[in-house]
């Protein structure tokens, strides 16, 4: 069985691998806060791979079912084999994260392995909400809040984060069949889904981008109120995280949203330079 240090010392390994913008926030974090989310991440990290991974939707949903009763076990103080699980289940029951919020989580992943469309914002929105905003509803649990007001702009601070990840994944997943922009939105540019699975010329696939991205910046734009209502020693760290990803969608517009082919991302050196301007709003 796996002792709750190694559980945690797993989940580090997991996030300093894995999170490319994550893990640089939470080093400006106290250790028992880094530590709670790493142990988010960890988890939240396998649920995706479950979805990505798996070329064989039919063992895809086994697992990700498979995982699901897994969950229920370790909340309800059984954890199995897994090593996510004993620090997983600590981080819930010390920072009271509602397990809906992890099943939440769960559900949106094995959504993303149904063939279906998103016709409106609204259903995108539900979405993101389940894949994103409840990573960013149980972050707020550690970093402490005493207004409900968090609660909401959390969410929205959530919406903001997949969406520039849709932006910037639009290759990777119309790979995996996947299209993540509303029917609605894509008439209004003139676009149809095959446009987007076969980079098919036609249409303003320019426009619909920057419209998705105002979207995000709008969103991003009311988050940044949230980084005053959670504990103030953690407040360097969550304005790192939504900066590391608002610049990351103005990357995207500076280069004219050329994302087919490429993965934009930032380099190491500008999410230091975002770390260090974070340590100076902290003194």
């Amino acid at each position: 069985m796996t002792t709750l240090g190694d559980s945690f010392t797993f989940c580090r390994r997991v996030t300093r691998r894995r999170a490319r913008n994550f893990y640089y926030s939470f080093v400006l974090l106290g250790r028992a806060e880094h530590d709670a989310l790493c142990a988010l991440y960890a988890f939240m990290r396998h649920c995706d791979d479950l979805s990505d991974d798996s070329d064989d939707p039919a063992q895809a949903r086994i697992a990700i079912a498979a995982w699901r009763r897994d969950l229920e076990a370790a909340l309800g103080g059984h954890p199995p084999g897994h090593p996510v699980w004993p620090a997983l289940s600590c981080v819930v029951e010390r920072y009271r994260i509602p397990h809906a919020y992890l099943m939440e989580m769960i559900d949106g992943v094995a959504s993303d392995l149904e063939a279906r469309e998103f016709v409106s914002f609204e259903q995108l929105y539900r979405y993101c909400y389940q894949v994103a905003s409840v990573a960013g509803l149980s972050l707020i649990h550690v970093l402490g809040f005493e207004s409900g007001r968090a609660l909401e702009l959390a969410e929205k601070c959530g919406v903001a984060f997949q969406l520039t990840n849709i932006l910037r994944d639009v290759s990777e997943d119309a790979a995996r069949g996947r299209v993540y922009f509303p029917t609605e939105d894509l008439a209004r540019f003139g676009l149809g889904p095959a446009a987007i699975l076969e980079g098919a010329a036609g249409g303003d696939f320019q426009g619909l981008m920057r419209f998705e991205a105002a979207r995000a910046a709008a969103l991003y734009g009311e988050s940044m109120e949230l980084v005053g209502l959670v504990r103030p020693n953690n407040r360097a760290a969550l304005w790192a995280l939504i900066e590391i990803y608002r610049r990351l969608l103005r990357k995207m517009e500076r280069c004219g949203f050329a994302v087919r082919g490429r993965r934009i991302s930032l380099t190491t050196w500008e999410k230091a330079a975002v770390l260090a301007s974070a340590l100076l709003r902290r003194r």
